[in-house]
């Protein structure tokens, strides 16, 4: 039989691919946990032996997710850390290949943040996990900026910021206008002209 702890490793990653799934098809308030669980394949016990709500659901798979993106663009930056301009064309390769189906992703995130616009508890968890994945992220930048002996004209953090906000931006017009604003076409047409105006 398989062990307690990696049974529970895989229910959990079989609830997540299934909420995933049903997220992305019926929304956050749409989707039931009577629909995870039969998407998933299992049942209402299994769903709350392993998470309290929706929200601590949703918040899982986000997390898995970027913990996943933080580990591919790690392993980037030893060939490339002296190349800035070339490890973020590789890190927006990653951005575009890894973790779940693009639109997915953006149907998914977009909604929990809308419902945490409106639901103080989800906010306060979401924007806890948003700048945990942005300081690793601005970890990075620091590092990088330090070894190269780079100066930047603007803080890290607000680089990253800026970073986030483009590539959720333009994600969300070639989303709806593939045609005009092909996937990446936006981000390799202004992020390294942001990059070089802030480095020297």
């Amino acid at each position: 039989m398989e062990p307690p702890k990696r049974r529970r490793s895989t229910t959990r990653a079989r609830l997540l691919a299934g909420a995933q799934e049903v997220f992305a098809e019926r929304g956050f308030h749409g989707a039931s946990v009577e629909d995870i669980c039969e998407r998933a394949g299992f049942t209402r016990g299994a769903f709350y032996s392993n998470f309290g709500s929706k929200d601590e659901l949703a918040l899982a798979l986000f997390q898995s997710t970027t913990d996943r993106l933080l580990e591919q663009i790690a392993a980037l930056v030893p060939a490339l850390a002296d190349r800035p301009e070339s490890l973020l064309e590789a890190v927006l390769g990653v951005l575009e290949e890894a973790g779940p189906d693009q639109r997915q992703w953006h149907l998914i995130s977009t909604e929990f943040t809308l419902h945490a616009l409106r639901d103080p508890a989800a906010a306060k968890a979401w924007i806890e996990q948003r700048a945990a994945f942005r300081q690793s992220l601005t970890e990075l930048v620091e590092n990088l900026v330090e070894s190269n002996e780079l100066k930047m004209s603007v803080r890290p953090d607000q680089f990253v910021r800026l970073v986030i906000a483009v590539h959720e931006g333009a994600r969300a017009q070639s989303l709806l206008e593939p045609g005009d604003v092909p996937a990446g076409s936006l981000e390799r047409a202004f992020l390294p002209l942001m990059l070089n105006a802030t480095l020297s």
